[in-house]
């Protein structure tokens, strides 16, 4: 690994870590769960949880130009395995049988149950598009030696938002959507998140400068093993 040319030794721990791991994965639940609510934005029509949802992807950028790609993979990985757990946890809930007094069992469904072709398509679309992020990002840094924040921070969230989307809509809608409509659903979530993310470039700068500075580190990753599937 390497801060400002010097050659270090492997870290194992860092003061904030764990601090943009809680983020990540709380964007993430949180999204899950506002994303049942349909709003309209300049007469577009989005799930509630973009307002939250591209965050991730900005912390993921910041875990893999940071940190590296190794300790954003462990951090997806626990991400998904976070939003399982509560999954499990709010279907359980349904499940119980709801007290005699309590009158809110229909409304509980209706906001948090899962489809399960929704559920599907979501931790699919989830994994493609964050380990994409984080691949892209991490290859575009090795390849501008670490310069231009903004081209790889932009770069790998067009293809990893790109890759979520198509995941996601062709799984949850194709077929029950008109299909001359998915094109445009899925032209409109990826301008919309990416654009979230050309916006947030100026707080990514900050908050990766800080923790550069912070954690002395700034992590390249030469001879990274890519799979994702390596914890």
């Amino acid at each position: 690994m390497c801060y400002n040319g010097r050659v270090e030794r492997k870290r194992y721990s860092y003061r904030y870590l764990n601090l943009v791991t809680a983020v990540f994965v709380t964007c993430l639940i949180t999204a899950n769960i506002i994303a049942v609510k349909l709003v309209t934005v300049a007469g577009v029509t989005l799930p509630a949880a973009v307002v939250i949802f591209p965050i991730s992807y900005i912390f993921g950028d910041i875990l893999t130009e940071v940190y590296g790609y190794a300790r954003s993979r462990q951090v997806i990985w626990t991400g998904f395995a976070c939003n399982l757990l509560a999954v499990v946890a709010i279907q359980v809930g349904q499940w119980l049988p709801a007290a005699s007094f309590w009158n809110g069992q229909s409304a509980y469904v209706s906001i948090l149950g899962y489809a399960p072709r929704l559920l599907a398509a979501s931790f699919a679309a989830y994994l493609v598009g964050e380990f994409l992020n984080s691949l892209v990002l991490a290859k575009m840094k090795l390849a501008t030696r670490g310069r231009w924040l903004w081209t790889r921070t932009v770069g790998s969230t067009l293809v990893g938002e790109g890759a979520d989307t198509v995941v996601f809509i062709t799984l949850a809608f194709l077929g029950t959507v008109p299909g001359a409509q998915v094109p445009g659903l899925m032209l409109a979530q990826w301008l919309f998140k990416s654009l979230y993310e050309i916006v947030a470039t100026p707080v990514t700068y900050a908050i990766v400068g800080f923790l550069k500075r912070a954690e002395q580190e700034d992590y390249y990753d030469r001879d990274t093993d890519f799979s994702p599937f390596r914890i």
